[in-house]
């Protein structure tokens, strides 16, 4: 029976009626049909108040709901809060997670000299720095620091820091929510070996001709990939793979001999255990740049961008980064434009020891500061953030 069938049957002569238009008996009754074929009451009556919701927020001449306008243009409620007062309140996530998954899946210690990010070892395992449990040893024990915080804290204590030694810096951070480091950011693998070849193979070559190159290179151990993004996670090989084959194989993949070359070192470091996912977790952030600039085609930039964006280190200072020196020299009220016109070769906007000097006060979270004089300037690091 309709939903407009019973509305006559249930109506009696002693009881007045209301005329109701033909589009609600017609959004009532698929109501009802809703209720009907859900597969639990609980269900149902939840659909019918996401309905009801619906309407009400069109009946008032809005075309998205109250929830979806905030979403768009407010900061993520915690970054708000922590530009105000720090907090220790653990129920504090971005609005756009859900709250009970992100803190089942995100939450756990963090510490800004330590690797962040979850590390993938070529045998598919999963390397955190600590867990709950060996966040509570002993620091004599485990050989590393006790963390003082954790991934649902870190960014919004990392913005505080910076707007307490910079107020200046409250707009931009307002503006702007940092995802890097956020818990989704801290929660997202990274897998050491794959990282460090993509950023060999993109080397002075185009985004496009890069993601060419990573495409044939895992062509070559899994066959042809048709697909212009094919998921490198689940079939990067290994190092052992690439350590045993030669520099002429390697350069089917469209790469010069020299990264070949690089490459194929790199995979042996990795093969024979000089690096590994287990040394880049444990290793202080002046280890990690020695250990992996002594590799042969990973520089300092390079090296840096992997620790910031791969690893998630919190304390990182590209001084050499064009983009940084640019964003900074602005935001101390340069005129970048006149800096460019006179040249000055690599540190044409401003020296190094400036750069080190002026930033020395948002240690530990140099990482957060790069990023966001990158902001400054609305310098394009996509390239860098993914790969």
């Amino acid at each position: 029976m309709t939903a407009q069938r019973k509305l006559r049957s249930n109506t009696s002569p002693n009881h007045s009626t209301v005329a109701v238009p033909r589009s609600q008996h017609k959004d009532r009754a698929s109501e009802q049909n809703s209720l009907a074929e859900g597969p639990t009451a609980a269900t149902g009556a939840r659909t019918l108040a996401k309905k009801r919701q619906k309407r009400s927020y069109k009946s008032e001449g809005n075309s998205t709901s109250p929830q979806v306008r905030r979403a768009r243009t407010q900061t993520p409620e915690p970054q708000q809060k922590s530009l105000s007062q720090h907090s220790q309140d653990a129920s504090l996530v971005p609005n756009h997670v859900p709250r009970k998954k992100a803190v089942l899946s995100f939450d756990r210690p963090a510490e800004p000299h330590r690797t962040n990010a979850p590390l993938k070892t070529p045998r598919g395992s999963r390397l955190v720095t600590s867990n709950k449990e060996t966040a509570e040893a002993s620091p004599s024990k485990t050989g590393i620091p006790r963390p003082a915080t954790s991934t649902s804290h870190i960014l919004d204590e990392a913005c505080a820091h910076l707007v307490k030694m910079e107020p200046m810096l409250q707009p931009l951070i307002e503006k702007h929510y940092c995802r890097v480091f956020c818990p989704e950011g801290l929660a997202e693998e990274c897998d050491p070996f794959k990282s460090l070849c993509s950023s060999i193979m993109a080397q002075q070559v185009s985004g496009a001709a890069a993601s060419s190159i990573k495409r044939k290179f895992v062509g070559l151990f899994h066959g042809p990939l048709d697909r212009e993004r094919v998921e490198e996670a689940r079939v990067f090989p290994t190092p052992a793979q690439v350590a045993a084959c030669s520099v002429a194989f390697l350069r089917q993949a469209g790469l010069s001999e020299r990264k070949a070359e690089y490459i194929k070192g790199l995979a042996e470091k990795f093969a024979s255990g000089e690096l590994s996912a287990a040394m880049l977790i444990n290793a202080s952030d002046e280890e990690v740049l020695g250990k992996l600039t002594a590799v042969r085609g990973l520089g300092k930039w390079s090296v840096e961008m992997f620790a910031c964006f791969g690893l998630k280190r919190m304390d990182i200072l590209s001084t050499g980064d064009l983009g940084v020196q640019r964003g900074m020299a602005a935001f101390m009220g340069k005129d970048v434009r006149k800096l460019k016109a006179k040249g000055g070769g690599k540190w044409k906007y401003m020296s190094e020891q400036d750069m080190l000097k002026h930033s020395e006060k948002f240690a530990p979270y140099r990482s957060i500061f790069m990023w966001y004089m990158w902001r400054v300037e609305d310098v394009d690091i996509n390239v860098v953030e993914e790969a």
